[in-house]
């Protein structure tokens, strides 16, 4: 099998125990390859399963939000429908975030500048459409700044309290606050 088929499994791992906690031995059993067969689809290891799981969420962001941030349309719907991908992919905010979770422990150093790119790629196209709504450029990129803030925020919030009802009510408020 391609290598790519772990990926699912692999993010879910990388979610769940972050970097640190994610061993070979954890991965191994998750994925049902010995650590053999792991080394033979990832020669680079436990840094290259990340770096394939985020090759596979920065496809999906391009796809599923910044596409739909760039398309043509009304702001707050264009907006809205990126806080509705956003809480398919969360799973309602029942799954945390990997890219902030990679910035913690030892994989910060590994993995910073991949996660700073996606999320300026992320904070520069809500400020381009809050610009095509006539906001001021320096104000509209404070407000995309602030987009990620919350949604990271309550993404953190309903993982702390074990209730997603904090991301849920950002993903509902959020596009409204935007415009």
């Amino acid at each position: 099998m391609a290598k790519e088929t772990y990926v699912p499994c692999l993010l879910g791992l990388f979610r769940r125990y972050g970097y640190d906690g994610a061993t070979l031995s954890k991965i191994s059993q998750a994925t049902g390859l010995g650590k053999a067969s792991l080394y033979h689809h990832f020669p680079g290891g436990k840094d290259e399963m990340v770096q394939t799981v985020l090759d596979y969420l920065e496809r999906w962001i391009e796809q599923n939000i910044l596409q739909v941030l760039k398309e043509e349309g009304e702001p707050g719907a264009r907006l809205q429908q990126m806080c509705d991908r956003l809480r398919l992919a969360y799973e309602d905010g029942n799954q945390p975030c990997l890219t902030s979770i990679l910035l913690l422990g030892s994989a910060r150093d590994v993995f910073h500048d991949r996660v700073q790119v996606i999320y300026q790629s992320w904070i520069d196209a809500i400020a381009h459409i809050l610009m095509e709504s006539g906001m001021e450029q320096n104000l509209a990129q404070e407000r995309g700044e602030d987009a990620l803030i919350t949604i990271q925020g309550s993404l953190i919030l309903a993982q702390g309290l074990h209730d997603p009802a904090p991301f849920q009510r950002v993903m509902q408020q959020l596009p409204n606050h935007l415009c």
